[in-house]
């Protein structure tokens, strides 16, 4: 088995026993090849590099990318290597004495909530295509999703009855989300006017059709996106996790107990969702700073 072989079925197992999204496995592909190819560089193999050889490794990363890219790679190998120690591969773990670099974390850029009633209202609902993409953005916003949970969305994960969705998250981890009465109106209002002239099969199991009755990609989602964004006037940095981010913003700015945001977002840390505590903060900060005659 060569070191390529032995990168596939890491990922393998690592599919298998973590359930992890595909793009995490793409992104750790990524950088088992790199290794790997550096290893080729000096002569070495994935199962016996030399110290130098990953110290220098490491140097390299650091002069080429940033702290969180470099944090992702280790946590790479950190993983490949107990992976084999356990497979016993190995006898000796070569990263222990490695340290990742230390990442500060940074504030998720959001939006004001006159802005995301900007966006909301962007599409044109007289079309089937708008009608689609107008759900899609209030469900967005109204439930805190990944981008991938979206776009993954099934008809039968919606309860419109009990104004609920199903989501099957990172990890394959499934919880459940109120719509809110915005989202079911518009989602029950696409299915009954959008969906079915969007659509060849409406027996396929997309919520929300891309191309062919199959899913969206989040490519085209991220596009669509954007489209509103400039119909909006919104020139801020925005992306479909913008909205997410919003979304628990303005629930933290609105009294939510951040317990309750850590649920609904699906993280599994609440060290995690605490993050947006310091948006909120610092958006009362800025108010303070703007509206009070000494601030």
């Amino acid at each position: 088995m060569n070191d390529h072989d032995r990168r596939d079925a890491f990922l393998d197992a690592l599919w298998l026993e973590r359930g992890v999204s595909e793009h995490t496995l793409s992104a750790y592909r990524r950088d088992l090849t790199a290794w790997i190819v550096y290893l080729e560089a000096q002569d070495e193999r994935l199962l016996a590099p030399g110290d130098a050889t990953l110290i220098d490794f490491v140097e390299t990363c650091r002069e080429r990318y940033h702290p969180r890219s470099i944090a992702r790679q280790l946590s790479c190998l950190r993983r490949f290597y107990r992976w084999a120690l356990a497979e016993s591969l190995m006898s000796y773990d070569p990263l222990v004495e490695i340290q990742a670099p230390r990442v500060q974390p940074g504030l998720p850029s959001t939006l004001e909530e006159h802005d995301v009633d900007r966006l909301l209202m962007a599409p044109d609902v007289e079309t089937a295509l708008g009608l689609r993409d107008r759900a899609m953005l209030e469900v967005l916003y109204a439930c805190g999703l990944r981008v991938s949970e979206l776009v993954g969305l099934t008809v039968a994960a919606v309860n419109l009855r009990q104004g609920v969705v199903l989501i099957r998250g990172k990890g394959d981890k499934e919880r459940l989300v109120p719509l809110g009465e915005e989202a079911m109106a518009w989602v029950e209002r696409y299915l009954r006017q959008g969906r079915s002239e969007l659509m060849q099969d409406i027996r396929q199991p997309p919520l929300f059709p891309g191309r062919h009755d199959g899913f969206m990609t989040r490519q085209t989602f991220w596009y669509r996106l954007k489209h509103y964004a400039q119909l909006a006037a919104i020139d801020k940095p925005l992306s479909p996790h913008t909205l997410r981010h919003a979304f628990a913003t303005h629930l933290l700015n609105h009294g939510a107990n951040l317990r309750v945001v850590q649920l609904l977002l699906g993280h599994s840390d609440l060290s995690t969702t605490q993050i947006y505590t310091h948006v909120a903060q610092a958006r009362l900060e800025a108010l303070h700073a703007q509206h009070h005659p000494r601030g």
